[in-house]
């Protein structure tokens, strides 16, 4: 129980531990402080109560009617309390609760999803509240617990765990590149057709190594007949036919192992890697369900398992006989 201060529940205790053991003596014995300071402390409760709680004589101490009552009552209160603090402790100690999570789509749908089953079957009492989405939130408006997050993060008032790495790759479908021939060079892509993420002007700008200048990059804008304003529609065009993407490899990994999407340029693509991070408020520091996500999702995605080793990497199909054909040598 809490030992004796200043607060009410201090005062309650030092009431029920001296009628529970019969005296000053005893009390102060298990609380482990001095008679006097549980006198004072009953007899500062009296006053502010304004009524006697205990009859004192020199032989033993005995409650009045009003401390009898207050003792009755005040007991089940201390029990409740002790009872509501091993719950705490139990709650801290076991990952547990309702844990809201927002994450990217890319990693959401692609990465996370897949293997969510096996975390709520090692945590059965945690609850997952999961929203997909590539919109910024403010975590502790929007009440989230963690959120997975790319790109340089300046948000001081969060904790924020580096996943890993994420980098761009540009790849297109098999029947794209024996329809239409493989670029060879990054200025072959501007007769191709490339598509491209809507809204982000940034993504437009596809950067390449300059082998005649070691250090320097130089920047292709190649043009396409279609956007979307996601990378998951991009992904699905690309994987019809329609043409070149650059996105992301935690997106486009598994197509490319299993063959329906090929990596070009891979030898000369400008790699920028782009880090992954679990982020959540300094005040869920040491919340258990916040930290078995933030371990599981090391332990599952540290070594980026989508990413396809360069030396297993898929041949593009050879080009027809010809190179890449214009625009209007294949339209439609």
């Amino acid at each position: 129980m809490a030992k004796v201060g200043s607060d009410r529940t201090a005062e309650l205790n030092a009431l029920v531990m001296t009628i529970e053991h019969g005296g000053f003596s005893s009390a102060a014995r298990n609380l482990g402080v001095t008679a006097s300071a549980i006198s004072k402390t009953v007899t500062r409760l009296e006053s502010r109560l304004g009524v006697q709680l205990l009859n004192r004589t020199t032989r033993k101490l005995t409650p009045t009617p009003e401390g009898e009552a207050f003792f009755s009552r005040g007991r089940r209160i201390l029990a409740e309390l002790d009872e509501a603090e091993q719950d705490v402790a139990r709650f801290r100690g076991k990952p547990r609760g309702l844990l809201r999570m927002h994450s990217l789509v890319a990693f959401g749908l692609h990465q996370l999803s897949p293997v969510l089953p096996e975390f709520l079957r090692r945590y059965p009492e945690i609850e997952l509240d999961l929203t997909v989405s590539d919109q910024l939130i403010d975590i502790v408006e929007e009440g989230a617990d963690m959120v997975v997050r790319s790109g340089v993060q300046p948000d001081s008032s969060l904790v924020a765990r580096k996943i890993c790495d994420v980098e761009r790759m540009i790849c297109a479908a098999p029947s794209y590149l024996q329809q239409h021939g493989v670029p060879r060079t990054p200025d072959d892509l501007l007769q191709h057709n490339c598509l491209h993420i809507g809204g982000y002007p940034l993504l437009r700008r596809w950067p390449f190594d300059d082998p005649a200048t070691p250090g320097r990059v130089r920047i292709i804008e190649p043009r396409g007949n279609a956007v979307a304003n996601n990378a998951e529609s991009v992904l699905q065009m690309a994987l019809t036919g329609i043409g070149i993407v650059r996105l992301v490899d935690m997106l486009v990994g598994e197509h490319v192992r299993a063959g329906r999407l090929v990596p070009v340029l891979a030898d000369v693509h400008h790699v920028e890697p782009v880090p992954l991070y679990a982020m959540y408020p300094h005040a869920r520091l040491r919340s258990p369900k916040v930290a078995a996500m933030v371990e599981f999702l090391l332990e599952h995605f540290a070594h980026a398992p989508w990413r396809q080793p360069a030396s297993t990497a898929t041949r593009p199909p050879s080009a027809k006989k010809g190179g890449p054909r214009s625009r209007r040598s294949r339209s439609r």
